[in-house]
């Protein structure tokens, strides 16, 4: 790997196989497809996820490893229309190729870049995890923790396993997709959870990131058939205005009504110390704007009990309740076994069990609404 004098970064060099995800140019340079920094990458270096390199014009990849390993209930991820109730085998590596000042998995995210993040890899086969799922008694294997999108092709090692075993597979990430990426999963990644973090481009790009990426990975996700989930960690003074969430509810509307959006609470982690956790006033008050958005599935998540009826599912059409939530607990589910209200009978979009997808329907214009345009968010 290229030189560096932190340790961790010289163990991981060995913990890497040629990659797939890049093309080959003149001088031994690579362009790397990963993500949507689309790093050129000359021999010898890194790029900007720093665990993606140039080794004698070869692009070397992580592989073999995870950084961290967990079995969480598939709401934590959070997926709301996925197999309610469900367990997830979530297993991640090191590395991320945006560097947000809140993040809650920056042990494992800035592990290359910040020496306080003490995480070691530990090696493991894809074998080995579905077997570990399966003892679990999981029903989704879900690659998170750090960025996803940059250690694909261990995923899919990982995947093709599981996905011969029975499980659903899903990606926990940032969104700062590729086309190449997403064809490069999609045979065996059904769930894709998005944080779209904001709805302004300065904002992205103290996150290391662009706006116009993350909205283009959506409609993307949409238009190749993932089940896709966005979360939009509210942060008080920094997305939190009726306006940028009145922004993000209408483009999401616009690629769809029926993509789940959950806004969910802030709280001090990592450098971001200096705004005040969330109250459950501000998740109410973006819930309700994406309902009055045309948003058809709006959740409030992680302050239990605080949000009221926020944390259920509800049939649009009758107004029947289908899924009651505390947290990541079921209270009850009254989905019928394809996936629809008992009530009024309407199809619930979601991927239910006993292999049932109902996908998601086309979006039009809501009524007296403009569409926002991303390009002019500063």
């Amino acid at each position: 790997m290229p030189a560096s004098p932190a340790p961790l970064a010289r163990v991981l060099s060995d913990l890497t196989r040629e990659g797939e995800l890049h093309e080959k140019l003149p001088d031994r340079a690579v362009r790397c497809h990963a993500c949507g920094h689309r790093c050129f990458i000359p021999e010898g270096r890194p790029g900007i996820c720093r665990v993606r390199f140039n080794e004698g014009g070869i692009l070397k990849v992580p592989w073999g490893y995870v950084g961290a390993l967990q079995c969480d209930p598939v709401e934590k991820k959070p997926f709301f229309h996925a197999l309610p109730g469900s367990l997830a085998l979530s297993f991640g590596m090191l590395g991320c190729d945006f560097h947000c000042g809140y993040c809650q998995n920056w042990i494992t995210s800035q592990a290359i870049r910040d020496p306080a993040a003490v995480a070691m890899p530990e090696e493991v086969a894809p074998e080995g995890l579905v077997a570990l799922a399966r003892r679990q008694r999981a029903s989704i294997v879900a690659s998170t923790y750090n960025e996803p999108l940059i250690t694909s092709e261990w995923a899919v090692a990982v995947f093709r396993v599981a996905q011969e075993s029975g499980f659903l597979c899903a990606y926990i990430s940032n969104g700062n997709g590729t086309e190449q990426v997403l064809d490069f999963i999609r045979p065996y990644v059904t769930l894709y959870k998005v944080d779209l973090k904001s709805f302004r481009d300065r904002n992205y790009r103290a996150l290391g990131g662009t706006l116009r990426n993350v909205l283009d990975t959506i409609g993307m996700l949409r238009k190749k058939g993932f089940w896709m989930e966005i979360v939009t960690l509210t942060i008080p003074g920094f997305n939190d205005s009726d306006e940028e969430l009145t922004d993000m509810a209408r483009f999401l509307a616009g690629v769809s009504p029926d993509v789940p959006w959950h806004v969910t609470a802030f709280h001090k982690d990592y450098k971001m110390t200096d705004p005040d956790p969330t109250p459950a006033r501000t998740l109410l008050r973006a819930a309700e704007i994406g309902r009055r958005e045309g948003l058809r599935y709006v959740y409030a998540g992680n302050l239990p009990g605080e949000v009221g009826d926020w944390e259920n599912t509800r049939c649009p059409s009758c107004g029947d309740l289908l899924i009651e939530r505390r947290g990541y607990q079921i209270l009850q589910d009254r989905l019928t076994p394809r996936g629809a209200c008992p009530g009024c009978g309407a199809a619930i979009p979601g991927v239910w069990p006993g292999g049932v997808f109902n996908p998601p329907r086309d979006a039009g214009p809501p009524e007296g609404s403009r569409r926002s345009d991303p390009a002019r968010q500063g």
